[in-house]
């Protein structure tokens, strides 16, 4: 197993250097609209922060009125719904959570983005009662970054089993798992004191190591059974076959003909 170094810093660092391009920020407008003023009013000061943004109405609240937010966009605004619901995970660069809530009038075919921020360790109402499909996307929110959901039905993990540890959304989180995680199926089967006795080499028996040629041969580059490739291998021509397929729209079978 890879050596695993922690990534808390992750967001601290630097994403992009002259190597890379850079996409600029998506230009953002004044709420012109008539729906989209509308609704700015109806929401009041529940609403922090308004814009547009790609043609869809974009709100910023706080956590605490989420609720009253979604009803009231349900409601007086015809938001009846709830088409996306998650987080991002900005822990490491501000110490929060960002939440949104995507929401569709279907009668208007307008959308509305409702955004608020969550500090790590608290909890956010379940807006179920308003929109059933929030059922599984807050269960999904919890299983994966573990943000708890007040007042939820059933809340549980809903991708990853129940005694997993840990949530694979945060960035925090191993690329390729955590010692939990690579010992995982075989401590539910036969126990963590199995560990030594099935060792790292059968622990996961889909693992295909490039310098094994007795059970793997890369295209191109095929060398004999069992063949030392740790030095390299050298490149081959690969042979593509010059039949092509065969088409069974062409009369005139033999196989046919005798039959009938």
């Amino acid at each position: 197993m890879r050596k695993y170094v922690p990534k808390d810093n992750v967001q601290g660092k630097a994403y992009y250097t002259d190597r890379f391009w850079v996409a600029p920020r998506v230009p953002r407008s004044e709420v012109e609209d008539e729906h989209f003023a509308a609704v700015v009013t109806a929401l009041g000061d529940l609403a922090k922060e308004t814009y547009v943004e790609i043609g869809q109405l974009v709100v910023h609240i706080d956590a605490t009125t989420n609720f009253a937010v979604l009803k009231t966009l349900k409601e007086k605004c015809g938001y009846t719904q709830c088409s996306e619901q998650s987080a991002v995970d900005y822990l490491a660069k501000d110490g929060e959570f960002e939440l949104f809530y995507q929401l569709l009038n279907v009668n208007e075919a307008k959308r509305v983005r409702v955004v608020c921020r969550l500090k790590k360790g608290e909890a956010i109402e379940s807006v179920e009662p308003l929109f059933k499909s929030a059922n599984f996307a807050e269960r999904e929110m919890f299983d994966m970054f573990g943000i708890k959901v007040n007042n939820h039905p059933f809340l549980k993990r809903i991708i990853m089993p129940d005694d997993w540890e840990g949530h694979p959304l945060l960035k925090t989180y191993p690329l390729f798992g955590d010692e939990f995680a690579s010992w995982y199926e075989v401590d539910k089967i036969f126990g963590k004191e199995y560990r030594d006795i099935i060792g790292p080499e059968n622990r996961d028996p889909a693992k295909i190591d490039r310098h094994d040629t007795k059970r793997f041969s890369r295209v191109g580059y095929e060398v004999p059974f069992g063949a030392d490739i740790s030095e390299g291998e050298k490149e081959q021509a690969v042979e593509y076959s010059e039949t092509f397929l065969v088409n069974y729209n062409k009369k005139g079978s033999k196989q046919l003909d005798e039959r009938k």
